[in-house]
């Protein structure tokens, strides 16, 4: 399966950042998602950022290049996670919101079980790695993602998903993201998610394979 990691925002997105401006979600965003990609390429998987330049690319552009694997490989051989962070404000004050979630397109897709996936990884490693943290879900559909219709998701023809990691104008989640830990184990439930997600999808190729999950 191939594996498309969305960085979201650019550099030229206005706002995105803390109310301090330290904190950049274009350039945190690209980090994490290089890691990731990385991590997953390391244990065999076929990975790649579905965006490597610093600019904005305008979201028609993503989608186009998200479905044209689809139409090389098949709809049901992709799958797509775009990582980015929350806020509750315009980005001039510090906030209250706090917390991981992810969303999906609005109905029963393919990118429900992607999203399940992930937060199983999330309540597992994010539970370990920032007491108190706030798992935010919306079960009025049985199921725990967010839905939206995002363009990055119902123009997306695979399984998509896109995941708010912790809000960059909260103190405390701030402090969580910037912490080698935090780093850590934000990569950690993505790159999980993602393994057990495809492994599902495809055990009889890469099942068998002896890869250590641990």
């Amino acid at each position: 399966m191939k594996i498309l990691i969305d960085n979201g925002h650019g550099v030229s997105t206005p706002g995105k950042r803390s109310p301090d401006g330290r904190f950049l979600e274009y350039r945190y965003c690209r980090e994490i998602a290089r890691e990731v990609v990385g991590a997953l390429r390391g244990q065999g998987y076929d990975a790649e950022l579905l965006v490597a330049e610093d600019a904005d690319i305008r979201l028609d552009e993503r989608c186009n290049r998200v479905n044209s694997w689809c139409d090389k490989l098949g709809k049901e051989r992709v799958c797509l996670v775009s990582i980015h962070n929350n806020a509750a404000g315009n980005g001039l004050a510090w906030m209250g919101g706090t917390g991981w979630e992810a969303w999906t397109s609005k109905g029963q897709t393919e990118g429900d079980k992607l999203a399940e996936s992930l937060y199983d990884s999330a309540e597992r490693i994010l539970r370990g790695a920032y007491p108190g943290v706030k798992i935010r879900t919306d079960m009025s559909d049985g199921d725990r993602d967010k839905e939206e219709n995002f363009t990055i998701l119902y123009r997306s023809r695979c399984g998509a998903c896109l995941t708010e990691n912790f809000f960059m104008d909260n103190k405390e989640d701030l402090a969580f993201l910037e912490s080698p830990q935090g780093r850590r184990a934000i990569v950690a439930l993505h790159v999980e998610g993602i393994k057990n997600y495809v492994d599902t999808k495809d055990k009889g190729k890469r099942g068998n394979r002896g890869i250590n999950f641990g």
